[in-house]
């Protein structure tokens, strides 16, 4: 069977002795969480949920505009392709991260640098994960509550900041940031932008309804509850990040709403039926423009660029603009959602910008790969310091920062032999932020599905320590948040 991408999550039940006494055997399920398949010791005919295999297209010509929509009263989207990459690394321009197959076509994508190595093979498996369950030298993360706080989001009550100004206890001009579990974020920027990132709002993060890593927090909100989407972001097509369901319910609710993935995986959404997909590789951008008719009272834009712009008449009935850079940028990864698709769309990291504001995206990465150590050894040591890094993070920062707010993972890590190379642990993360410029930081990617095998609750925990092992605050400069929590900035 061919090695599937992503990391491997085992968990082993044994069930009780019923009244008569009886007792089934050990049973072994082996779930690729945040990726293509769940896999079990027992047979198991494999039917996923949506398609298997994506192919890559082609890259197409940068030029604009390639997706409009314009079936809601109220506002119109569109988004067109910027033509070219500017402000890229020197090696960049080769576009070593495509693997290019026969007929000089991309086959699919790697990780180019000394910080990846793909350790999520067989014996991996056996030595870091199994074996050590089995002996009982790895212990399952106990899930049960109370473990992460889960509250009722509150939405910003208008999209522009003067019509709330008065009746609001949030800031004009400042980004609102809500977490909906795991890496899912629903911002609010002070031009009146909203944008989704990697929403997944199903209770398994699987190709299966009836197995694989299951919420142990439940969500805060329906699709339904959220008042304005105009831009989704997608990292990549694991299943903890990329949803069927989800983007077809965001698609229903919110019919103008545009998407935003990686090379290769447009031709998924248009399978799907979406058709306000754009497509980028790493360093492109293009530019999305939302047109809103203003329900009434001032049109006035603010001094903030395109932040409210009025674009057409004054006053009651008037059109005001609204514009974004969306930033498609690297990371360090992997992409599946069956054995067929390895690798064959591309995993990203992404920034936004609009009113003079900005978000930078992380997804899921990696950061550097660590081998097996001690337990208890610390990887970040005298000894493990010149363990290569992943640049692309700082050239991020140089090239496309600084940013307002950066979302960066800080779970699923461990055991680190595991899944180092494509998971960042707390330590990571705080490398990440320095490196990728952000001011403030918001940690994603934990308090939702066991994926791997730290506690639930320790990521916060070893994210202070990290913190303060860099000299910086504690709290304050790099946070977390209670489940459906918004914080400003």
């Amino acid at each position: 069977m061919p090695r599937p991408a992503g990391q491997w999550t085992f968990r082993l039940w044994r069930t009780r002795a019923t009244a008569q006494s009886t007792r089934r055997p050990l049973a072994l399920t082996a779930a690729v969480s945040g990726s293509a398949i769940v896999a079990a010791a027992t047979a198991t005919t494999m039917t996923s949920k949506d398609e298997a295999a994506v192919t890559p297209a082609a890259a197409a010509p940068l030029l604009g505009p390639v997706s409009t929509a314009s079936s809601s009263p109220g506002y119109v989207t569109s988004v067109a392709k910027i033509a070219g990459r500017a402000s890229i690394p020197d090696e960049a321009s080769s576009n070593p991260h495509h693997v290019v197959g026969s007929g000089g076509r991309v086959s699919h994508f790697k990780n180019p640098y000394p910080s990846w190595s793909n350790p999520v093979g067989f014996v991996s498996m056996v030595r870091n994960i199994l074996w050590p369950l089995i002996t009982g030298d790895l212990k399952q993360p106990d899930t049960t509550p109370p473990t992460v706080p889960v509250v009722t989001p509150q939405w910003l009550p208008e999209r522009f900041p003067e019509s709330y100004a008065s009746s609001s206890s949030s800031s004009p001009g400042k980004l609102r940031a809500t977490w909906l579990g795991h890496a899912c974020y629903y911002v609010e920027f002070p031009s009146g932008l909203r944008v989704l990132f990697d929403p997944v709002f199903e209770d398994r993060c699987s190709p299966f309804t009836f197995l694989g890593p299951k919420r142990y927090t439940p969500r805060p909100c329906a699709i339904a509850d959220i008042p304005t989407i105009d831009a989704v972001v997608i990292s990549h097509s694991h299943y903890d990040h990329l949803s069927h369901t989800s983007v077809l319910e965001i698609q229903k609710s919110h019919p103008d709403v545009q998407f935003f993935v990686g090379l290769g995986l447009e031709k998924w959404f248009r399978k799907s039926g979406l058709k306000n997909v754009t497509e980028l590789d790493w360093w492109e951008d293009a530019e999305l423009t939302v047109q809103v008719t203003d329900k009434g009272g001032s049109s006035n834009g603010d001094s903030n660029g395109d932040a409210g712009r009025p674009a057409k008449g004054s006053g009651s009935g008037s059109t005001r603009s609204i514009s974004a850079r969306v930033s498609c940028l690297p990371c360090q990864h992997t992409s599946a959602r069956s054995l067929l698709d390895k690798d064959t769309t591309l995993w990203c990291s992404w920034g936004v910008k609009s009113g003079g504001r900005s978000v930078w995206f992380g997804g899921d990465t990696g950061y550097r790969a660590v081998p097996r150590l001690p337990h208890g050894v610390d990887d970040y040591g005298p000894e493990y310091e010149a363990l290569p890094r992943c640049p692309q993070f700082k050239q991020i920062g140089e090239l496309r920062g600084p940013f307002d707010l950066g979302l960066i993972p800080i779970g699923a890590y461990y055991p680190r032999a595991a899944f180092s190379a494509m998971h960042a642990n707390p330590f990571d993360s705080v490398e990440i932020f320095r490196d990728t410029r952000c001011e403030r930081a918001m940690g994603i990617h934990w308090g939702t599905w066991a994926l791997t095998m730290e506690e639930v609750l320790e990521p916060p925990r070893v994210l202070r320590e990290a913190l303060k092992r860099r000299g910086l605050p504690e709290t304050g400069v790099f946070d977390v948040c209670d489940i459906g929590e918004s914080r400003e900035f």
